[in-house]
């Protein structure tokens, strides 16, 4: 009863136009006060400072700051000649170059905003110039900016791992193959597409222009590898390795390719602590209504109702899957993370599921949501960039978006999809 109280006034908060950070604060506090009086107010402050103050988390401002850097310093660029280079010789090779730059951007952004924004920018309206249909040319930027939250470094499994006391390392890994997984697959449809829609090649394969775009590109391919390779050889931390990729955007952007100046510097902060702020004050708030509910129990009786009807893992995943879809089209993937995974935690250790393979499962879930109006929050900025109607592009999307339900299928009920890395270096 708690609950359906507290989400019945946050949603009509919502309704208001309250921003949800402000609306979980407001509800959280609210239901605190009520429970345990006025001399609760001291312990709202300390909540809401603890929440925010988790050690994993300092990886989320300094993977966004590293990912506004990037994107003033011409690395989008580099790595959008080195795709054409690649599989512009096929087919509505453009479309291709996008999913294939997106799997390369993703490395080192960890946010499908962030994609968009960079890459779409260029290759969007490149498309429409080559006579890409709009709502096409948006579509495949949209879904294959959700790469950047399967593929690591991912700020969405940092905020998971930080929820659920997960290792993010483990959930890095675990995302690799269904990340790679879905971009070849993402290929394969817009190839499809581009046939139907007799959409040009872009220029013939030629090895001298992939070796000029590799050369060129250099220096971008090494930050995946500085960053990740240090995360999972065990010489940094998930946190420390999002300071390491800061230091490397500096030194590669201002020192390796001269771009980075003063004004772009000061730019890519403000744009990375805007960016910090929304997700933090989420945070914070959200560990104030987590706490509440955990010390009326309500994730534990969350859990018992469940289990009461079902103790099976699979029936429980297939349940989750439709909760995290709905959630999905209504909260961005971080307002989601912070708000749901306190309270089905106890459920999902209950009935035995591994905690790494359930983030899997979140991440893909919260992934499609991006895709889905009415918030769909990457889909709108592609939309943006495309000048196109948002539901003339969601037609389109359908197809990008049955295959990420297919790669979420298959991580929810083949585990070793996403656990066989992790099993092999981890376990």
């Amino acid at each position: 009863m708690t609950l359906l109280a507290m989400v019945l006034v946050l949603l009509a908060l919502v309704l208001l136009d309250v921003p949800i950070a402000i609306a979980l604060g407001v509800v959280s506090a609210g239901a605190m006060i009520l429970n345990g009086g006025l001399q609760a107010l001291p312990n709202v402050a300390l909540v809401l400072f603890d929440g925010s103050a988790n050690f994993p988390l300092i990886a989320v401002p300094l993977f966004i700051l590293a990912g506004a850097i990037m994107n003033a310093t011409g690395i989008s660029r580099r790595l959008i000649a080195l795709a054409t280079s690649l599989v512009g010789f096929v087919r509505g090779g453009l479309a291709l170059v996008t999913v294939g730059a997106s799997m390369f951007f993703a490395e080192i952004s960890g946010s499908a905003v962030a994609d968009v924004a960079a890459l779409g920018s260029i290759l969007i309206p490149e498309m429409q110039r080559k006579g890409y249909p709009a709502p096409f040319a948006a579509a495949v930027s949209s879904s294959a900016a959700t790469l950047a939250v399967i593929i690591p470094p991912s700020i969405p499994m940092i905020l998971y791992g930080a929820m659920a006391g997960t290792s993010v390392v483990e959930l890095f890994v675990a995302g690799i193959i269904p990340g790679v997984l879905g971009g070849f697959l993402m290929m394969g449809v817009a190839h499809l597409m581009a046939i139907r829609y007799g959409l040009p090649v872009e220029q013939v394969f030629q090895l001298r222009r992939v070796g000029t775009a590799l050369r060129e590109a250099g220096w971008a391919l090494v930050l995946p590898v500085i960053i990740l390779g240090g995360i999972f050889g065990g010489w940094v931390t998930a946190t420390e390795g999002a300071g390491l990729a800061v230091l490397a955007a500096l030194v590669v952007g201002g020192v390796v390719y001269r771009e980075l100046d003063w004004r772009r510097l000061r730019i890519a902060t403000i744009e990375g602590g805007v960016q910090t702020a929304v997700v933090m004050l989420l945070v914070a708030t959200s560990a104030l209504m987590s706490t509440h509910l955990t010390e009326v129990q309500v994730p534990q009786e969350v859990a018992a109702a469940i289990v009461g009807i079902t103790d099976s893992p699979w029936a429980v995943l297939a349940l989750l899957n439709v909760f995290l879809l709905v959630i999905g089209l209504f909260l961005h993937s971080a307002a989601a993370i912070v708000l749901v995974i306190p309270i089905v935690m106890p459920l999902v250790r209950a009935v035995g599921i591994d905690p790494v393979h359930f983030g899997m499962v979140v991440t893909l879930n919260l992934g499609i949501g991006q895709q889905t109006p009415p918030v769909a929050s990457v889909l709108v900025t592609a939309c943006s960039i495309a000048k196109a109607d948002i539901w003339d592009v969601t037609k389109v999307n359908l197809k990008f978006i049955a295959i990420l339900l297919a790669v979420l299928l298959l991580v929810t009920y083949v585990p070793a999809v996403s656990l066989t890395l992790v099993n092999l270096f981890y376990r």
